[in-house]
This record gives structure tokens, sequence and C-alpha cells, in this order.
């Protein structure tokens, strides 16, 4: 069965902008500028004043308009970013060889050591917009920050997933680097 018309509001910070073309949403504020392209989704944009904006879809099925709630999540998530920005805390796990962790090219690829053991160097390179640094309060963990959302939780799903331990128990092997904490870099 088809909704006639299902609509979602975004309201909009004041020291936020946002532009709408062609389904090309772009988000400006104090930490930088954002883009993404929502040209898989049919939406409509209604600009009701300046902060104020409605997402609308009409003759909708089910999966259709779910859409509409994932469009504003994904546009929130995009001024959070650029108002407050993201930040990842990744802490190091190990029982007998100590992981090393270099951060090369200033900050834009992760290099790690020793990890089980091994002498093979594994090298983690940074998505768009992702800074990575060594954590000076604690020991052994990863800060990483970014404005986008999407690119810092997948350079954090890619360093853990490159320090999988293959081949062995894991309910016993529990080595490796693991998200600990997520938050915002701006904190209220």
């Amino acid at each position: 069965m088809k909704t006639i018309v299902q609509e979602k509001d975004i309201i909009v910070p004041d020291e936020v902008t946002i532009s709408f073309k062609a389904r090309r949403v772009t988000v400006a504020g104090p930490r930088g500028k954002l883009v993404k392209a929502f040209n898989h989704v049919d939406f409509e944009v209604v600009k009701k004043s300046d902060k104020r904006f409605t997402i609308r879809v009409w003759l909708g099925n089910r999966k259709h308009i779910a859409c509409i709630r994932t469009v504003c999540s994904r546009i929130e998530n995009m001024i959070t970013g650029v108002t407050k920005g993201y930040e990842y805390k990744m802490r190091f796990v190990y029982a007998h060889f100590p992981i090393n962790v270099n951060i090369i090219d200033s900050g834009k690829t992760v290099e790690i050591r020793n990890f089980v053991g091994q002498k093979v160097v594994l090298k983690v390179p940074m998505l768009d917009g992702v800074a990575v640094a060594q954590s000076t309060a604690q020991k052994d963990e990863l800060v990483l920050s970014g404005n986008d959302i999407d690119n810092v939780s997948q350079s954090a799903a890619q360093i853990q997933q490159t320090t999988r331990v293959r081949n062995k128990d894991i309910r016993k092997f529990l080595d490796g680097i693991y998200v600990s904490e997520k938050g915002n870099i701006v904190k209220e």
C-alpha cells in the first residue's frame, strides 16, 4: 500500500549553512564543509525558512518511506560533524606480545608491528578527513578524529579488522585494537 505523502523536518543551527542541489547536500559550519549525494533516493526538499527544511516523499511504499529517516539522520550527522566533530578512541589489547603502533604520513597511516608476535608490518591508511594520534592521557590508546562520521567509523573498523587473530581460538586469543569510546571532539 502506498502512502500519499510522508515528511520529516530538519532544524539547522545558527552557525551552520545547508544547501541542496539535485539531491546533493552541502553542509558548512565552523569546523569545515561536508558534501554528500543522495541520488539513489527519490525525495523532495522544501525550504520552510532559513533554518528549517522538510524532506518529503510522495506515493512511497514502506521501504521508500523508511529512507526519509535515514536521509534526515545522515544530514543531522553531517550537521553534528561540522559543529562538534567526531572522535573515536581505540585501545590495544594484548596478552604476551606488546603491540607497537607508529603513526606515519603525519597522521594519515597507522603502522602496526609485533601483533601476536608476527614479523609482518600491518599498514592501515586513514580515509579522507580522518586524523589519528596517540593518546597522551592513556597508555596504549589511539584517537581518531574527523568531521565525517562515516569516514571516522570506517577507519576505526579497518584498524580493528586488520588486527583480527586468524587460525586460533578467538575466545582465548583476544589480542587486537578495539574501539573503547565514541564521542564528539567539542565537549559540551
